[in-house]
């Protein structure tokens, strides 16, 4: 009897076992069934196609191939990916290119997904890079499609260079620098100085400022690349961007409320795009009075900026305050028709900064390219920009960035523009950018 009852324990135990492992494993496959199925090396990874939002083929992956054009293949490379790329979108829409669900698996078949991008846009984009390593982006910054998403340096995938883990020509080649990067700022920061310097000084109107070159602050100094002036009101020290005049700023509202005026910028976030999830910016609220801080309200001393981040701050800025999270699938249907296979992805939107100070800001970012960078560079669009000039320290060329956006409900983009080494920003980063924004909005 006792051998008995030890034997139902036994029995029961195991079952019990059992009935766990089948739960654990019930919740796991609802959980993570995708990954499974769409995991590189499974049978169905390779499954799906990838368009852009014209209908050019981007990445087949019944056949394995790409597109037909190699400068598409190079431009998109990124996005699409090989096994190389873990943000890639072949990646992290693996589960609906396999068009697996929980109930049927991948019995009704794969799934195409048609972007939001235009790749000859990606193709002019990276050939205005000129072989720079970077960043150019172009998003709607009312509905968060992304037009154009280029990072280089890229490759062909149909002809991988065999010495791409060796040349410096290639290095961090693997890396998507929109999505998984962040470079200090540069003077781009200032228009967060100003933004905190508008809500927080009642007699910003009245502030004027004398630039001789440089400016001393407790034995240290802050330059200028020469003397921008006497007398200069906000605006002009924006347009010109001088550096002492907002390193005056910076200690004058202090660390903290400027710290407060970057996290409300969304600049020390992670964004989540189609499954991406972004590199965090980073700001240190240095000690107030201190030349650290100076440096910082000017974009140097630890500020980080995300690539991404900043494109969608630009976009609230021209939005009134809402920004809109990029996002790059247009649609997704039953593979190889154009019966949709689910429904559209949801505008995802965070707030900023009021409506009324992003419209001083958009109203200085205009005048900083009608009287410093040229608007005949941009023909009749009217662009809201801010510059950058990142030094970036060991001797190398600083970073150059350009960043704004259109400000016109008939082409309302925004963009940013990243040239690693590139030197001055609004003639280097913004030549990159006029390009782009001349094919974008081509009739």
């Amino acid at each position: 009897m006792k051998r008995l009852k030890r034997r139902t324990i036994i029995a029961l135990v195991l079952a019990a076992a059992f009935a766990a492992g089948m739960v654990f494993f019930l919740v796991q496959w609802l959980w993570k069934g995708d990954e499974w199925v769409g995991f590189f090396g499974s049978q169905y990874y390779n499954s799906g196609a990838i368009y852009d939002t014209n209908g050019v083929l981007l990445y087949n992956g019944e056949t394995g191939e790409y597109a037909e054009n190699r400068a598409t293949r190079v431009a998109t490379l990124h996005l699409v990916g090989d096994q190389n790329f873990g943000t890639s979108l072949r990646s992290v829409l693996s589960d609906r290119l396999t068009g697996y669900n929980p109930i049927t698996g991948t019995a009704l078949g794969s799934h195409d997904v048609h972007l939001t991008l235009d790749a000859s846009l990606n193709e002019t984009a990276y050939a205005a890079l000129n072989g720079h390593k970077g960043v150019v982006a172009v998003y709607d910054y009312t509905t968060g499609d992304i037009k154009c998403l280029v990072s280089s340096p890229s490759y062909d995938p149909n002809n991988p260079p065999s010495d791409v883990n060796e040349n410096s020509a290639y290095e961090g080649v693997y890396l998507n620098r929109f999505f998984s990067s962040t470079y200090p700022p540069g003077s781009v920061f200032k228009i967060i100085t100003t933004a905190a310097a508008i809500e927080e000084k009642d007699d910003l109107d009245q502030f004027r400022y004398t630039c001789t070159g440089s400016l001393e602050v407790g034995g240290d100094v802050i330059t200028c690349p020469y003397a921008h002036g006497a007398d200069m009101d906000i605006n002009q020290c924006l347009a010109c961007s001088c550096n002492g005049a907002y390193a005056t700023l910076a200690m004058e509202l202090g660390g903290s409320t400027l710290a407060k005026y970057v996290e409300q910028a969304g600049l020390l976030d992670s964004l989540n795009v189609n499954g991406i999830s972004t590199a965090s910016g980073s700001f240190v609220a240095e000690e107030d009075g201190s030349a650290y801080l100076g440096w910082s309200g000017v974009g140097q001393d630890k500020d980080l900026v995300n690539p991404c981040s900043l494109l969608a701050f630009m976009g609230s800025i021209a939005n009134e305050g809402e920004a809109v999270v990029p996002n790059l699938v247009g649609s997704e249907t039953i593979g190889g028709t154009a019966i949709p296979a689910a429904l559209p992805d949801g505008k995802d939107t965070y707030e900023t900064y009021s409506a009324e100070t992003c419209q001083r800001l958009k109203e200085m970012m205009r005048n900083n390219v009608v009287t410093e960078y040229g608007q005949s560079q941009f023909g009749d669009l009217a662009v809201c920009a801010k510059s950058g000039t990142a030094e970036v320290g060991g001797g190398a060329e600083p970073h150059a960035w350009f960043a704004g956006f259109i400000d016109d409900p008939d082409h309302p983009l925004a963009f940013v523009v990243l040239v690693e080494n590139g030197s001055a920003g609004a003639r280097v980063a913004g030549s990159v950018a006029a390009q782009v924004l001349a094919q974008a909005t081509a009739e």
